[in-house]
């Protein structure tokens, strides 16, 4: 009981003045790349949505659950106009925290190199808030302990993004304008009021990745990213082997954390009856294995990631003037 409380004061503490790292680390970073690199909105074919839920460090009280959604679209797969646009709203939650992320992207597409560069921009907002309960003496109340309060903040993102025919590459920022919420407390009881300030650190992503086509029924793809607020850093990668294009199994590991296993299944993959477009699902599930401290408390982090996707299909027009035939 007593390192349970110890870890919620932490995750509570560290929130105030902070500038350690904000931004969640998935395990599926794979299905939420444009959410930290806005270069990489749409680049992929047609329209796509991703769903994915994340429970971290299972059992131990007041860790992070966060939710993410996010959609995007590739326009030249409906029009002639080479860019993406994409939607990202993100949940987090610890301990008596609550931050939500809403993101407008843009991405322009440029042909370069036999691939897609994109350079893109996403615009927003950040919500932060806190909803405390504390328990201490009854007969003194301590007024450096703050009460419920929540400020929002406007938010920018940048990144560059390169995606070739087996690989890609990108670097991006996050939260450009590192900007301070104040947040107006209302201290226990209404012993008092405050200010307690949350800053929003400005992050660095590397991202990149590289698939290796045709070994034995299927393909081996390895991804990774690395982040930074220039106080800490996160590394992530991730290696699948996807089997005939409709189930994968593979590992991930995390700096300091943990070793992962995911699985995945693609649903189906179907044309549709008017022969108009394509779709597919796919159900991706991992479970990291905790191997920082909190190994000998957490039962480990639980991710369940849902993409679904609709790609045109774009009918070949054929000549009937006779000077073509």
């Amino acid at each position: 009981m007593n390192k349970t409380l110890r870890i919620l004061s932490a995750f509570v503490l560290c929130s105030f003045g902070a500038a350690a790292q904000q931004d969640i680390a998935l395990t599926h970073f794979i299905y939420n790349k444009f959410a930290i690199n806005p270069g990489a909105t749409g680049i992929e074919e047609g329209l796509c949505g991703n769903l994915i839920y994340r429970n971290q460090w299972d059992k131990v009280n007041g860790a992070p659950n966060s939710v993410v959604f996010n959609a995007e679209i590739n326009m030249a797969s409906f029009d002639k106009w080479r860019g993406g646009f994409g939607l990202n709203f993100t949940h987090d939650a610890i301990g008596f925290n609550r931050q939500n992320n809403v993101m407008l992207n843009y991405s322009h597409h440029l042909p370069l190199g036999g691939g897609d560069l994109g350079l893109g921009v996403g615009v927003g907002m950040v919500n932060f808030g806190m909803n405390p309960t504390w328990i201490g003496p009854q007969t003194q109340i301590d007024p450096t302990f703050p009460g419920a309060s929540s400020a929002i903040t406007f938010d920018v993102n940048f990144g560059i993004y390169y995606r070739h025919q087996n690989w890609f590459a990108g670097i991006s920022s996050t939260h450009l304008q590192a900007s301070t919420l104040g947040l107006t407390s209302q201290f226990p009881l209404g012993s008092s009021t405050g200010n307690v300030d949350y800053d929003l650190a400005r992050h660095y992503y590397a991202m990149g990745g590289y698939t290796f086509r045709r070994i034995g029924d299927g393909d081996i793809d390895v991804q990774a990213t690395l982040q930074t607020d220039l106080r800490k850093y996160s590394a992530n990668i991730n290696a699948r082997y996807i089997f005939r294009g409709f189930l994968y199994g593979g590992l991930g590991f995390r700096n300091s954390d943990a070793v992962s296993v995911l699985l995945g299944w693609r649903p189906f993959d179907k044309t549709l009856a008017s022969k108009k477009g394509r779709c597919f699902m796919w159900v991706g599930y991992s479970y990291d294995i905790t191997v920082g401290r909190l190994s000998k408390i957490s039962n480990g982090t639980h991710e369940i990631a849902l993409k679904f996707c609709y790609i045109p299909i774009i009918p070949v027009t054929k000549a009937h003037h006779p000077k073509w035939l």
